[in-house]
């Protein structure tokens, strides 16, 4: 079973901002981030308890303290999700400028763009984002690049605007959409779900109302199962895999040689995944939604990496995202990069080496990599792991992959 996407459950805990009462929002999974996120959403006012395993729920009782402090917010990039929640029900917020995996510059300026083209006023003091805006008003916002993040605070700022807001260019993502659905349940209009253009006609503060909601299935995290049977062979199968999210990832697979075949189980969709001979180079380039996205690219670097051929991997979207080749190198991989680019030389197998997981998705492309190499790995910096994988190493060693964990 793919557990609940990280990149959706966050937003949805910080939409719960929005609305007074209680929300459930279930598939959660068991992950870092979320219990951060709990902590920095009850030091703004909110109770969070999970009554059982993958079940989140939130209480809002309407008295916030719109104030995300730093010690919280350094954590986490998905802190920059309360700003659009928090400005639009309090009329100001004081946020510390977010943290997160460090793999190059991820601005802010699109957030702050948007919302002072719906009347909000910035300013930047002692390492603080300062927002205010009395009631934001509709506003035509167009982005120049489809940022997942940039969508998600406009559109959830926009709930309570004065007015009709469009946001062309709105990024499509299934975590996006899955915001979208939640937000409509607890009463928002919105028009557009997962088009490029999202129409938000405001209501009145306090008109929205708590929602039940099941997360939508981390994509990332099937992807990783993906790329382990790629690189180990076999065959496995996934429930609550959704084929459709993965379209564009699922065709360069088909490329290398893996074997994925969509099921429906008792309304459940599902992929089953094999591989019995060795990959074959494709080049890759990452592209928004619907596009190959760069939480995909190590471990497709790392699939290539034991393929027959050279291929060419270009990331568009974040180009410091290279550090983990130097990881892969040390075992084996024969990986040369170039500002946007990296050339990846096919080997037979890898050698088991130290490595270290410089960020999440890094992480778990180490993993990936020690399936495919020879000897033992040993991977080090396995928090950043914790913050995205709901129990990696005990799904892994579940089907037949011999790894474990052990305490330093």
């Amino acid at each position: 079973m793919v557990p609940g996407a990280k990149n959706s459950v966050l937003k949805l805990m910080a939409a719960c901002l929005l609305a007074d009462g209680t929300s459930e929002i279930s598939n959660v999974p068991r992950i870092a981030d979320v219990s951060i996120m709990s902590e920095l959403l009850e030091a703004i006012g909110l109770r969070l308890e999970s009554p059982e395993t993958g079940v989140l729920r939130v209480t809002n009782p309407g008295d916030l303290t719109p104030v995300a402090p730093y010690e919280l917010v350094e954590r986490i990039r998905a802190s920059i999700n309360v700003l659009g929640p928090l400005l639009t029900r309090c009329g100001h917020v004081r946020l510390s400028l977010p943290g997160g995996d460090d793999f190059g510059a991820r601005p802010i300026d699109m957030h702050i763009a948007g919302l002072e083209a719906m009347g909000a006023e910035f300013k930047v003091s002692h390492g603080y984002l300062e927002a205010r805006a009395d009631r934001l008003h509709g506003a035509e916002v167009v982005f120049d690049f489809p940022s997942v993040g940039a969508t998600e605070n406009i559109l959830t700022a926009a709930v309570f605007a004065d007015g009709v807001t469009r946001i062309d260019n709105a990024a499509r993502e299934p975590e996006v959409v899955d915001l979208c659905r939640f937000l409509v349940a607890m009463g928002a209009d919105i028009e557009g779900v997962g088009t490029a253009t999202l129409t938000v006609r405001g209501v009145e503060r306090g008109s929205l109302r708590p929602a039940t909601h099941r997360t939508v299935p981390d994509r990332v995290q099937a992807a990783t199962y993906i790329a382990a049977v790629a690189v180990a062979g076999g065959e496995l199968e996934m429930v609550d895999a959704h084929a459709n999210h993965m379209d564009m990832l699922l065709a360069r697979c088909r490329d290398m040689g893996v074997d994925l075949e969509p099921f429906t189980t008792d309304g459940v969709e599902g992929l089953r995944v094999s591989c019995s001979q060795r990959l074959r180079a494709t080049d890759v380039q990452t592209l928004p939604y619907p596009g190959i996205a760069t939480d995909y690219k190590p471990l497709i670097i790392t699939m290539l990496s034991v393929a027959d051929g050279v291929a060419i991997v270009t990331e568009n979207l974040y180009p410091g995202r290279f550090r983990y080749v130097e990881e892969l190198i040390r075992l084996g991989a024969d990986i040369r990069t170039d500002g946007h680019h990296a050339v990846v030389r096919g080997q037979p197998r890898l050698s088991g080496a130290p490595v270290r997981a410089h960020d999440i998705r890094a992480g778990a492309a180490m993993v990936v990599a020690g399936l495919a190499a020879e000897g033992t790995t040993t991977i080090s910096g396995v928090r950043h792991i914790d913050r995205g994988y709901d129990d990696l190493v005990g799904r892994l060693a579940a089907v037949g992959a011999d790894i474990t964990r052990v305490e330093d």
